[in-house]
């Protein structure tokens, strides 16, 4: 049934031996993201048939069996292959048709706090931890590259990277406004305040994604500073890169060196860029920027976090979840899994 995907496979195998493709970079950066994006399939197919072969030979032990100890236990194990093999078939559809040409990528998330203060910060130092730790249970690699935290321990904005197979794909459907219902701490006649923090998602683009033009560059560079605006060094390190014709701005003073913040901030610039050019593509796409942005204010929300009844609701496909604790200790992956289906049917 998928020997033509595995027969590509092994071509695309063949490219990456071949010691000619060294002396062409851009070439081999394409064979190597291809061979990236279909590893995780051919390794579900490969899951999938092993688990045919064993749902085939529990059911032919069944049919022999005469010990009913031995019954039960056989098919218990039945019932859990069958369904992971569900799973895996679900997952092997998803990967054979991507909803866009950048799901495999790894993405950059960016957060910022919306309406409704330090509240709004705190909620949106909320969202990141979620984020990371969803993260650390799907084994991907997360790297700061910009944050400005306030005083409060929330944070105006923060910018990282999701480095994972299909990571952007995943967490694509994540962009929008999110609004959180709760008695903040510092409240003390214990009224319910509503914030809200934005979520971008952008594709992480590579050099051969997009293509700059240093002279439509002008890198200023400045000293970074912490909470409240306090210079932490005395060394113009940060760096503020902007893309003249397009007039996108990006800033970066986390990293130690002058260098190092340059090379995030380029990596920012060539991921917006990315997708202002799929959303030039397709403008009604959920995924183009501007749509992911929103307004930042109340009434534009794709999520409400409602903790007087600990509640997550989804409004673009209006589904609810409970225990927002543990949701946001970062278990979304049945969040993320529920609204990526909505979207495909």
């Amino acid at each position: 049934m998928y020997e033509e995907i595995k027969n590509q496979f092994a071509e695309i195998e063949k490219k990456l031996s071949d010691p000619k493709l060294m002396s062409n970079p851009q070439e081999m950066i394409k064979i190597s993201q291809k061979h990236a994006a279909m590893k995780n399939l051919i390794q579900l197919i490969a899951e999938e048939e092993k688990l045919k072969k064993e749902i085939a030979d529990n059911k032919e032990l069944l049919s022999q069996a005469n010990d009913e100890e031995f019954k039960k236990m056989a098919e218990d194990d039945l019932k859990n292959l069958e369904e992971r093999l569900v799973k895996v078939s679900e997952e092997i559809e998803e990967e054979r048709h991507p909803q866009g040409p950048n799901d495999h990528k790894n993405a950059i998330i960016e957060i910022r706090a919306g309406t409704g203060g330090d509240e709004a910060a705190l909620f949106a130092g909320d969202l990141f931890r979620m984020y990371l730790r969803f993260c650390e249970r799907q084994s991907w690699k997360t790297e700061m590259i910009s944050s400005s935290a306030l005083g409060v321990g929330g944070f105006k904005e923060v910018i990282f990277t999701v480095k994972g197979a299909g990571a952007f794909g995943s967490l694509k459907y994540e962009a929008g406004t999110h609004r959180v219902q709760r008695v903040p701490e510092t409240e003390k006649q214990g009224r319910i305040h509503t914030s809200t923090a934005t979520v971008v998602v952008l594709p992480e683009a590579e050099e051969v994604d997009i293509s700059l033009n240093m002279a439509d560059i002008r890198i200023d560079t400045f000293c970074s500073s912490g909470p409240g605006g306090q210079s932490v060094n005395t060394t113009y390190s940060a760096i503020r890169i902007l893309h003249i014709p397009t007039g996108i701005i990006v800033s970066c003073q986390d990293q130690k060196s002058q260098h190092q913040n340059r090379e995030k901030a380029l990596i920012v610039l060539r991921s917006r860029l990315l997708s202002k050019q799929e959303e030039e593509r397709m403008a009604s796409e959920s995924s183009a920027r501007k749509d992911q942005v929103g307004a930042g204010d109340r009434s534009d929300k794709i999520r409400t976090y409602n903790f007087p009844q600990d509640r997550l609701t989804d409004h673009r496909i209006g589904h609810s979840w409970h225990n927002l604790n543990t949701i946001l200790e970062g278990d979304i992956e049945d969040v993320i899994k529920i609204v990526k289906k909505a979207f495909r049917s």
